[in-house]
Parts: structure tokens; sequence; C-alpha cells
């Protein structure tokens, strides 16, 4: 995938659903909830379990949506995820050499950074987009809005303190997208597998961002 076709996608759809599953099957009646919440970019952390197998069981199962990996630490995991067919990679940190696998494989990475310097470092040398992690550490929506000045281009996902209730006002504020995880599923709703309870959490999500969606030709 190109990086402006990854880019389009986040301007479209605005949200990435982040999942990190104990057991295979737990994640993926995680995914297929979401996914019939409407949501379309799902991220499968590579501390799952079996994370490679989720990912081939999902892109069959939910063929429509774009799936990639994350929490990518090294050469090798990186080289697993794109072999079981990742279609986009996040790092919590920035990793040259991970980008550049990346970049002869096609597949974008979004590496994780804080600062000015390591976001600028990270878009200068060719990522995707830029992971904003943990924002909630630097102080949220603000920190996103502060950077739009010096930054302003580089396309930033901010993870690590998203909600229901924010993830609109962090796009006002300037971000491409942003990632949900535990807002998305709360433990109380997974360990009761209600499953219907976080379709409509994340329907909720999705019609709050529908506006807010820009369709790039």
């Amino acid at each position: 995938m190109q990086k402006e076709t990854w880019l389009k996608l986040l301007s479209q759809y605005r949200a990435i659903a982040v999942i990190r599953s104990p057991d295979l099957t737990l994640g993926i009646h995680m995914a297929t909830a979401v996914a019939q919440g409407g949501m379309n970019l799902l991220e499968i952390t590579w501390n799952s379990d079996e994370p490679a197998q989720l990912l081939r069981e999902l892109k069959t199962r939910l063929s429509h949506c774009v799936i990639g990996v994350g929490t990518i630490l090294t050469l090798k995991q990186l080289e697993e995820a794109i072999a079981s067919g990742a279609q986009f990679c996040f790092s919590p940190h920035y990793d040259p050499q991970l980008l550049q696998l990346s970049q002869e494989a096609q597949i974008p990475l979004i590496p994780g950074a804080l600062s000015p310097t390591e976001i600028l470092k990270a878009w200068h040398d060719g990522a995707s987009s830029v992971k904003v992690f943990p924002v909630d550490a630097m102080g949220g929506v603000k920190y996103i809005q502060s950077l739009q000045g010096p930054l302003d281009g580089i396309p930033l996902i901010p993870t690590g303190g998203v909600t229901l209730e924010n993830a609109a006002t962090f796009i006002k504020s300037g971000a491409i997208a942003v990632g949900l995880a535990k807002e998305l599923f709360p433990q109380a709703l997974v360990v009761t597998k209600n499953w219907q309870a976080i379709a409509l959490r994340t329907q909720l999500l999705c019609d709050t961002l529908k506006p807010l969606s820009v369709k790039i030709n």
C-alpha cells in the first residue's frame, strides 16, 4: 500500500480499533464486533495470542476491512507480520531498520514518537504517518493543537488517552486519525462477551466521526 493510499484511508475513516487479545477466539470476536459497528481499520497488536494466525483469520472473515498490526518491536516481528499479510504496521517507537524494511515491502509503517524532534525525525525519514503515544502524558488534545503550528502537515495519530467523547476533538484539533483500544473494549464487556454492546459503542464513535470524514479521489 502506498503512503498516499494510507493517508486517504485515515482521512476517510478517522479511527483505528486497536485489538489486544489474550486468546485467539476472543480476538476474532472483538474484531468482528467493531467491524459490525462500522470500523474499517483494525490493528492487531503483536503481543496478542497467536497474532499471525489472528491476522490471517480476520483477513478472511473481514475482507472488507483494512487490517494491520501494532506493537512491532523487532525486525523479526515485522517480517512475520508482513508474511502474514499485514496491510500496515504500528510500532511504539522509531527504528530506522523497521522503516527501511517496511518501505522495501511497500507497507505503511507508523512509528511512535512524542516530542517534536522525534516526530520530525520519523516523518523526514519516510514514515507513512506518526503515532503520538501516549498523548495523554503530554496533555492530550492541547498537545496536538500545540503541534499544529511547527509541525503542520505531518499526519499525526494520537493514541493512549483517546476516548469516545474526545475522539472528534482530536480530529478537529489537527490529528488525521485516532487509535482506540480499551475505550472500545471495556473489560466488563469483553469478560461477559457482550459483543453487541461493543458494536454499539463502535457505531457511536463512527457516527461521531462521520461528519469529519474526507474522501480524497
